[in-house]
């Protein structure tokens, strides 16, 4: 991947952190920033024009061609409720291994790659964010920097984002 140099920039040095760190990518939604698990990230790519599936909630954009991978695209901004929908030059999106499928997410804004100790992640409180707390892993300080962790993965295959299909009992 080519995040590693970044990586090895953002590794923090301080002795608390001397245990077992985990790497995240941070991006930002309107005023709030997040962090999710690096592994889970395929690529970065700006925002494109998607193909629009018609019924589809409003969160999913629609669909993209990724080297003849069609791939989902769900706007977080929507389904976070965060503030306005607006898209800038520094738009982009996230494409995502979870599970097994490829899906991609739409984000202000990318800002680094970081590591983060257990001991740096706190448990979030019941109404730390907009964002449904099932899928909230705490909230992660770097700094002066407070951290949203999403369990990525639990999110985009959870029933609600109508991405895969539910078991068949």
């Amino acid at each position: 991947m080519q995040h590693a140099l970044e990586v090895q920039a953002a590794r923090s040095e301080s002795p608390e952190d001397s245990g077992y760190a985990q790497e995240y990518l941070t991006f930002r939604l309107g005023a709030e920033e997040y962090a999710i698990d690096i592994l889970k990230v395929q690529e970065i790519r700006g925002y494109d024009a998607v193909t629009t599936i018609a019924n589809a909630p409003e969160f999913i954009k629609g669909v993209i061609n990724l080297r003849g991978i069609i791939v989902p695209v769900v706007d977080l901004r929507i389904k976070f409720r965060v503030g306005r929908v607006e898209y800038t030059p520094f738009t982009v999106t996230i494409i995502l291994n979870v599970g097994k499928r490829v899906v991609g997410v739409v984000v202000d804004s990318v800002s680094d790659v970081i590591a983060l100790a257990s001991s740096q992640v706190r448990p979030a409180p019941d109404f730390a964010a907009q964002v449904d707390t099932r899928y909230i892993v705490g909230l992660g300080t770097l700094d002066e920097r407070m951290l949203i962790v999403v369990d990525i993965e639990k999110l985009m295959l959870s029933p609600d984002m109508a991405l895969v299909d539910a078991p068949v009992h």
